[in-house]
């Protein structure tokens, strides 16, 4: 399992009180989905979408 990146305090707060401490976690997720947690940002995604496509993963895509 990968770390999460340190993104910043809210984004990283938000993500742990939603209880999403890995990069896998993050990859079951859609973009939107993660935007509607308070305290994360497009700033958070576009740092995300890094590390996810360093590791080889990706959003989720789609509602389901």
């Amino acid at each position: 399992m990968t770390d999460v990146p340190k993104i910043s305090g809210p984004a990283n707060d938000a993500l742990t009180e939603a209880g999403i401490t890995t990069l896998e976690q993050v990859a079951e997720h859609t973009e939107a989905e993660l935007l509607e947690l308070h305290g994360f940002g497009p700033k958070g995604i576009r740092l995300l979408r890094q590390a996810l496509t360093e590791a080889g993963l990706q959003f989720r895509s789609g509602p389901w």
